[in-house]
């Protein structure tokens, strides 16, 4: 089983200090497997801090200046995982337009940002299942869109084809979790 970290949406320095330490501690006690960045780091020090986390991928989100790629597609296990920051579909967050992109880069899994909402959600394309997967602000900072104003990220689990998404929310000075099986 292979253990991913999704995480982005920091907005560090420009709309938050630093990732909440409750976070923080949980992140840097767990041995991942990979870690995904949807982006919008905003400074170069969140790459490497999140380059310190394990073998990392990141795109480019719309506020980053930095030289990263617009999307990824990489192997997690028997699992096709793409990566954007989700800036690219209109309107934010849409679902219909997430899945079509899914769709267009062959994968089982689509991790996106942008929205600053987790979400863990399974869905047909084509005849064949989708995940669409987005871990939230790991700050909890604004979006153009509003968001959740919860500070959030993401634990994957892959096991074969089996995905298990946990949802980690910082509210009241905790760690709430929410778990999502999504079978492909």
């Amino acid at each position: 089983m292979e253990v991913v970290l999704v995480i982005g949406d920091t907005h560090i320095p420009s709309r938050a200090d630093r990732i909440p330490p409750q976070i923080e501690r949980h992140v840097l006690r767990r041995d991942y497997s990979l870690v995904l960045c949807t982006g919008d780091l905003v400074s170069s020090e969140v790459l490497e801090w999140l380059e310190g986390l394990g073998e990392l991928r990141v795109v480019r989100g719309n506020m980053d200046y930095l030289p990263l790629p617009d999307r990824l597609v990489v192997k997690v296990g028997e699992v096709r995982v793409g990566l954007i920051h989700g800036h690219q579909v209109h309107p934010r967050g849409n679902v219909a337009a997430l899945a079509k992109l899914a769709r267009l880069l062959g994968v089982d899994v689509l991790v996106s940002g942008h929205t600053h909402d987790p979400l863990a959600v399974k869905l047909s394309v084509g005849g064949r299942p989708v995940a669409l997967l987005n871990p939230g602000s790991a700050t909890g900072v604004w979006s153009g869109g509003g968001g959740s104003l919860v500070p959030s990220f993401m634990e994957v689990e892959v096991a074969g084809r089996t995905v298990v998404a946990t949802i980690y929310e910082l509210r009241h000075g905790r760690l709430t979790r929410t778990q999502v099986e999504l079978w492909l």
